[in-house]
C-alpha cells in the first residue's frame, strides 16, 4: 500500500507522514512551490520539505505551483481570507493536482498535515469538506491528526490504515504535536506559522496594487512585490527599492526592458527599479511601448523619473542634503544620464508607499 502526502514541511505534515509509516505503509511526499512562498527564490522555501523528507527517509517530488496559485488570487471562488489569501481554493487546487498525480505514482490515498480548526479559514470542519468535494477526493484524503474527529476516509474503512492508531488533535494548541514530536525523536522543523505571503499584510496590500494596475500579472511580477520598499508612481507605475545588497542584486536581476534602474551617484544608498504603466488595450501608433506578454509597458515620463529619483534620494547617505545626484540607467547597460533632485518629503514618502516592508528573512510568521 502507498500514500501520497502534501508535503510542507512543517511539523504538521511531518507528523501526518510519520503516522502513517509507522503503520507500515509506503509514502512519497510532494511539495507545492509557488513564487508567494518566503523567501526571495522559490527554491528557499523547499528547504524545510527537503530536510523534512530526508528525516523521514521518503522520496520527496517538487510541484511548481505559481501560475494556478495567481489566477486563484485574481478570482477565488471561495473569497480571501483575511487579506489576499484564497486558502480553500488553494487547498482543493493542490488536491486536485495530487489526485491527478496518485496513478503516476501509484498511491491509493492521499495525506494532509492538516488540523481541525487550527486555522480560520482552511481548516473548519465546513471547509475540509469543500476542499474534498472541490477537488474530487471525497474519502480519499486522510488527515490522520485529527482523523478520529472526522468520518471515516476509504484507507480506514478498506482496513489499510487502523483507526484506532490515528489521533483527533484540534485547535490552535501545538502541545500535542510538540510532545508527539518530542517522542518521535523529531527535532528539525520549522517555528509553527504559515508560510504563505498573501497572508502578510503589507504584501497583501502591495498585491492588490498590482492588481489593480496590471490585471492581467504574471509570477514574474510578483516576484518583486516580495522584498524592498514600494511606492505608487503615476496612475500606474511602481517603483521598488532595495535595502541592502541582497535586495539590491536582485531587483536588478528582475528588470526588464523599458524600465529603468537607479542610485544615488555620489552617496551610498540603495537601488530602485521604476516600472512604468501598462496600457490597456489598443497601443498608439506614435506611442514607444515595449511589448510585455499581452500587454504593453508604457514606459514612464519624465514626471515620473523625477519622482522616482527623488524617492531614491531619500533613503541612504543624501536625505538630509539639499540636492543629490541621482544615476539613471537602462536594464543591462553602463550608458546612464544623471538628474539631480531634491530628496522627497517624508510626507510624500508615507503617502506614496504601498504596505510595510516585508521582513528581510524569509522565515517570518504569517497567519491566515
Amino acid at each position: 500500500m502507498k500514500a501520497l502526502a502534501l508535503h510542507s514541511g512543517g511539523l504538521d505534515s511531518t507528523l501526518a507522514i510519520r503516522l502513517v509509516l509507522d503503520q507500515g505503509i509506503e509514502v512519497q511526499s510532494l511539495h507545492f512551490v509557488s513564487v508567494f512562498d518566503c523567501g526571495m527564490e522559490e527554491q528557499d522555501s523547499c528547504r524545510a520539505a527537503v530536510l523534512s523528507a530526508q528525516q523521514l527517509g521518503v522520496p520527496l517530488r517538487l510541484e511548481k505551483f505559481s501560475e494556478d496559485l495567481l489566477r486563484l488570487v485574481k478570482n477565488p471562488p471561495h473569497g480571501h481570507g483575511s487579506h489576499m489569501n484564497p486558502c480553500i481554493d488553494c487547498h482543493a487546487r493542490m488536491m486536485q493536482r495530487a489526485a491527478a498525480l496518485m496513478p503516476e505514482v501509484g498511491a491509493s490515498f492521499l495525506i494532509s498535515g492538516e488540523v481541525l480548526g487550527e486555522r480560520p479559514m482552511s481548516q473548519r470542519r465546513e471547509a475540509l469538506g469543500i476542499v474534498e468535494r472541490d477537488a474530487g477526493v471525497e474519502g480519499l484524503l486522510l488527515r490522520p491528526l485529527c482523523a478520529k474527529l472526522l468520518d471515516p476516509t476509504v484507507p480506514e474503512q478498506k482496513g489499510w490504515v487502523d483507526r484506532e492508531r490515528l489521533l483527533g488533535i484540534s485547535g490552535r494548541c501545538r502541545k500535542p504535536q510538540l510532545e508527539l514530536a518530542k517522542k518521535f525523536g523529531i527535532t528539525n522543523f520549522p517555528t509553527p506559522a504559515g508560510g504563505c505571503l498573501l497572508t502578510d499584510p503589507g504584501f497583501a496590500l502591495r498585491m492588490q496594487y498590482l492588481l489593480e494596475v496590471n490585471p492581467d500579472c504574471t509570477p514574474e511580477d510578483v516576484r518583486l512585490l516580495k522584498v524592498g520598499r514600494h511606492f505608487r508612481i503615476e496612475a500606474a507605475g511602481r517603483l521598488a527599492m532595495g535595502r541592502n545588497e541582497k535586495e539590491n542584486d536582485w531587483i536588478e536581476r528582475l528588470a526588464r526592458p523599458g524600465e529603468w534602474l537607479m542610485e544615488a551617484a555620489d552617496v551610498p544608498g540603495p537601488v530602485a527599479l521604476l516600472r512604468g504603466g501598462r496600457a490597456v488595450g489598443a497601443v498608439a501608433e506614435d506611442a514607444e511601448a515595449v511589448v510585455v506578454g499581452a500587454r504593453h509597458a508604457l514606459p514612464p515620463t519624465e514626471e515620473a523619473i523625477a519622482l522616482a529619483a527623488s524617492l531614491t534620494a531619500h533613503y541612504g547617505k543624501g536625505g538630509a542634503q539639499a540636492a543629490v545626484r541621482v544615476r539613471i540607467r537602462a536594464p543591462g547597460s553602463e550608458e546612464a544620464r544623471y538628474l539631480e533632485v531634491a530628496p522627497a518629503a517624508q510626507e510624500l514618502v508615507e503617502r506614496l508607499r504601498i504596505g510595510a516592508s516585508t521582513p528581510e528573512s524569509g522565515g517570518h510568521r504569517v497567519r491566515e
